[in-house]
């Protein structure tokens, strides 16, 4: 249940009686809300481990995706960060795509992803990418408008589609999170979300080993091991942890420390709404939710010096946690089904209604 299965779960309280399509279905990791509706999988749901190394099967997902039959369906809505886009709907129906990234792996993060791939992977790479970018491109025609998760997004829409994109960010649960009096703040910062190389958590780690400073770090993940050798004895590799405990860390930590480049970024807006500041990587989308000076700072090279010195630029700062909160609060989960749902309406020309 991560920011696309957030979005999905928004999606059917918009469209109640949809049925949904996806390659691979675990139940025991999906909500309620979710399971109520008619899921379907691809031929991919049936091949060996595929709930746990469906990655492997992407140079089948264009194939399962285009055997999917859409044809009772007057309208599409296809949720994408890998190939979803490429379904192919009945002739007359409406094919509307909510992007929240072009495939990263194959386009602006390919040489990120490629350097830090073991040999048999780096042999087949290449030419796989080569042929999902041209699949992948094609098939863009295949949706009649685009919504992208963020501006970032949609300047990657237009770079590698030509095609334009409506901005609706995603939805963020900022009622779930609340801060607490600053006599509760404790002396370390938090760094949360999935242990991977283009999120670049080496950087935090690195850095607060220098100024061996108190940081928790909060997530699993392919670099989670490697983070636990290298950390020094002011670094806390907590791993995954139960909601209850994110929710307490968020509250109490100095701030957040964001050192990748994220397609929109749901963690900054959580801390936010937990009242403390963020310190981000200035570009992709945690430029368009944290206000530099005001709900966080930002640092430009991902160094170790430029992150530590970022972090001494907000310890300077005077810092009001109403801030961060009223800015979270523009990405309520409220104003996506808004948003979505007039943008629908108008693709449409029908008026959606608003579900009990």
């Amino acid at each position: 249940m991560r920011g696309g299965e957030k979005v999905l779960e928004a999606l059917c309280d918009i469209f109640p009686t949809a049925d949904i399509y996806t390659h691979v279905y675990d139940p025991g990791a999906i909500s309620d809300k979710i399971k109520k509706h008619r899921i379907e999988t691809t031929f991919i749901g049936r091949l060996p481990y595929a709930r746990k190394m469906y990655k492997r099967y992407l140079p089948l997902m264009p194939m399962a995706l285009e055997q999917i039959d859409l044809g009772a369906y007057d309208l599409v809505i296809s949720s994408e960060s890998g190939p979803a886009k490429g379904i192919i709907p009945a002739s007359p129906a409406l094919h509307l795509c909510y992007c929240h990234s072009p495939m990263r792996y194959v386009w602006n993060m390919y040489n990120r992803y490629y350097d830090s791939s073991g040999p048999m992977t780096r042999l087949m790479m290449p030419p796989m990418a080569h042929y999902l970018r041209t699949w992948d491109v094609a098939t863009a025609n295949r949706v009649d408008d685009f919504v992208a998760n963020s501006a970032t997004v949609a300047q990657r829409i237009r770079s590698y589609y030509r095609r334009d994109a409506s901005i609706i960010y995603p939805p963020v649960d900022t009622t779930a999170f609340r801060p607490v009096p600053m006599s509760e703040v404790e002396d370390y910062y938090l760094m949360v979300g999935e242990l991977v190389s283009y999120k670049r958590p080496e950087l935090a780690v690195e850095a607060f080993n220098r100024m061996k400073a108190k940081l928790v770090v909060i997530g699993g993940g392919e670099m989670l091991d490697r983070l636990k050798r290298i950390a020094g004895p002011t670094v806390s590799i907590q791993g995954a942890q139960p909601f209850h405990v994110l929710k307490h860390c968020y509250a109490r930590c100095k701030g957040l420390i964001f050192p990748g480049e994220e397609d929109f970024g749901i963690v900054p807006v959580e801390a936010m709404a937990s009242g403390r500041p963020v310190i981000a990587f200035g570009r992709g989308g945690a430029t368009e939710t944290v206000v530099n000076n005001k709900t966080g700072v930002f640092f430009h090279v991902q160094t170790t010096e430029a992150l530590i010195d970022a972090v001494e630029r907000l310890e300077r700062q005077d810092f009001n946690p109403a801030d961060a909160v009223s800015r979270a609060a523009e990405f309520r989960r409220d104003v996506f089904v808004d948003r979505f749902r007039t943008f629908v309406a108008r693709a449409t020309g029908v008026t959606i209604a608003a579900s009990a």
